[in-house]
């Protein structure tokens, strides 16, 4: 499963997300900051559809709302 999170430092909820990350020890999320890399802002919007932040790619699948990822990598944990 690939996952990928579109983000940017100043979004709390971004924080909320990335601490959940981290706090799972999970090294299998790939970041894109969406304000330091013009490219994956226009990914973001074009497979999202909307300039959204965070949102975590699921095998290229978008899914929005902090509190939806968290549920989603909580019941999906990094395989070993």
């Amino acid at each position: 499963m690939k996952l990928e999170l579109f983000h940017f430092d100043t979004c709390p909820f971004c924080k909320m997300v990335i601490r959940e990350i981290n706090e799972e020890g999970r090294t299998d999320v790939e970041y894109h900051d969406i304000y330091k890399d013009e490219a994956s802002l226009q990914r973001l919007v074009e497979v999202g559809g909307k300039e959204q932040c965070p949102c975590l790619f699921v095998d290229g699948k978008p899914l929005y709302e902090s509190a939806e990822i968290i549920r989603f990598l909580k019941a999906h944990p990094q395989e070993a």
